[in-house]
């Protein structure tokens, strides 16, 4: 769901023995039986690769066939990282996914297996992998370096020569992906990812997998789930995708959401106005920062940020709410001192793209754009995009373009599989009420269609990724299902198994994760999520 990430935390430096794997082949839709045992491996060759914040950290490779339908053919490699248990009580291997598409995930294991209770994460091999296309799996995708350099054109069109200027940079788009990867957009897909887990899963030795998803992680996990219930030993899922609104609804209802989000933001300034001299009445914020996008569609700040970059510098606040602060002073900044240093300078930590940007976004757009047919009529784009945008102004036509290109992808659509399921052991559904990345009901709808599963709600946050980022009380239902495999239960005909209280708002004056500063776990986690540096 939309990671807008440029410097993505990495796990160190990639070593390597190689093995390749032949996996059970498995189709989308014939999900329920398994395929024929996987060719018998060499183990996979671990090295140390141990970073400062991961001094346990090792890497190792291993290869997957490009098209899994075809295990004899063309293969790719994935890149891994492990945190090995220490105990002598192994509960198998957790994979872990940090979201996107497109998002890096061999950092993941080394924080992970650091912000879990020691006496579990000892209990585990933690296991991070850059996804096919990712990163430092290969080939890693970059269809179009600079695609997001500023200052580009204003994301809401303005009139007919906007919109065709942005159709044509869309279709652009498409068409570098398919120009440079023609051989390889075919099998970029959330099908084909799953299938490479299965891969990961046969090489490690292990009869079921443990697996921990966040954002279109969740998504991730449970079409592995639908392709291999048998192979599930504990799922726990966190910021759900609703799997109803595979792609272009989802992300209409992201617009609305992050709006929303938008609002909420305005209002924790209005409610700071000691600290950010913006005003008391929320709505009088949001026009400041409305008037703040017009001025610098005539004169983006030192050449670097007009109204997209505006956008995409504001957009990790919805988020998570720690960059209020950060966020809040460069906006203060530029509207009561006219200075707009402290707005590039948020641009540059939050919003600008880098070579792992581009990357992610190359993978973005290749597996939404793959995994779910998209509107290849603009006419609809526009209506519905138009639509949204008189309701929630924020992001819509910014999110628009971020996801244009695939009205004109150059690869036919899949048939996204069912992933309704009543086949797997108890799973741990973990969501925020007022996530905008992936609202509630996404959560909820999963909820429904896992039977046996647990739904474990933070009333009232607006964060995305709600584990493993400052709240105990989520953490301890995360950790006693990790240790255990119990999951609560909530009173008949009750939505969810247990409620949570959001962690407080953030003070004016808390540090955030710049450059230069030691982060808080929250925004650890949500660099590694992908929604922000």
């Amino acid at each position: 769901m939309r990671p807008r990430a440029g410097k993505l935390i990495a796990a160190g430096a990639l070593v390597a023995g190689t093995v390749t794997v032949l996996p059970a082949t498995a189709t989308a839709t014939a999900a329920a039986e398994p395929g024929p045992a996987a060719r018998p491996h060499a183990p996979l060759a671990w090295t140390d690769c141990p970073t400062k914040a991961y001094p346990k950290l090792q890497c190792a490779t291993l290869k997957v066939p490009l098209n899994h339908d075809e295990p004899a053919g063309r293969s790719i490699t994935l890149a891994l990282t492990r945190v090995a248990h220490t105990a002598k009580t192994f509960q198998g291997p957790l994979l872990v996914n940090p979201g996107g598409p497109g998002g890096s995930g061999r950092g993941m294991a080394g924080y992970v297996a650091a912000a879990l209770p020691a006496k579990v994460a000892a209990q585990y091999d933690v296991i991070g992998f850059d996804p096919r296309g990712v990163g430092k799996s290969e080939p890693a995708l970059n269809c179009l370096p600079g695609h997001f350099d500023p200052v580009r054109p204003d994301s809401v069109p303005g009139g007919a020569d906007g919109e065709r200027a942005g159709v044509e940079r869309a279709e652009a788009f498409a068409k570098a992906c398919g120009d440079k990867y023609a051989d390889v957009l075919p099998y970029i897909d959330t099908v084909s990812t799953a299938r490479d887990m299965d891969a990961i899963r046969a090489a490690l030795g292990a009869p079921r997998l443990n697996y921990l998803g966040y954002s279109y992680g969740t998504y991730l996990g449970a079409v592995y789930a639908r392709l291999h219930p048998e192979r599930v030993r504990r799922m726990a899922l966190d910021s759900v995708v609703n799997p109803h609104g595979v792609w272009y609804e989802d992300n209409l209802a992201q617009d609305y959401a992050f709006d929303t989000r938008h609002k909420d933001f305005a209002a924790w300034v209005a409610r700071n106005d000691d600290a950010y001299r913006l005003g008391t009445d929320p709505a009088a914020v949001e026009a400041a920062w409305y008037g703040m996008r017009e001025e610098l569609a005539t004169r983006p700040a030192s050449g670097k940020v007009g109204p997209g970059e505006l956008e995409d510098t504001f957009l990790p606040g919805g988020y998570y709410n720690g960059y209020w602060p950060k966020l809040a002073a460069a906006f203060s900044a530029y509207v009561n001192e006219r200075d707009g240093a402290p707005l590039v300078k948020a641009y540059e930590d939050f919003g600008a793209a880098d070579a792992a940007a581009e990357n992610g976004y190359s993978i973005y757009t290749s597996v939404q754009c793959r995994d779910a047919a998209w509107p290849r009529d603009w006419n609809v784009w526009r209506k519905d995009n138009w639509d949204a945008h008189a309701k929630a102004p924020f992001s819509t036509w910014n999110n628009a373009w971020y996801n244009a290109p695939c009205a004109f992808w150059p690869v036919d659509p899949l048939t996204p599989p069912d992933v309704t399921n009543d086949r797997l052991p108890p799973v741990l559904v973990l969501q925020a009420t007022d996530d905008a990345a992936t609202p509630y009901e996404g959560g909820v709808a999963l909820h429904r269609m896992v039977r046996g599963s647990s739904l474990v709600v933070e009333e009232g946050g607006g964060n995305h990724g709600v584990t493993l980022a400052g709240n105990d009380c989520m953490d301890e239902h995360l950790v006693a299902y990790l240790s255990t495999g119990k999951v609560p239960r909530g009173a008949d005909g009750a939505e969810a198994d247990a409620v949570c209280e959001a962690l407080p708002e953030p003070e004016p004056a808390k540090a955030t994760a710049t450059r230069g500063t030691a982060p808080d776990a929250g925004a650890t986690l949500h660099g590694m999520l992908g929604h922000a540096r």
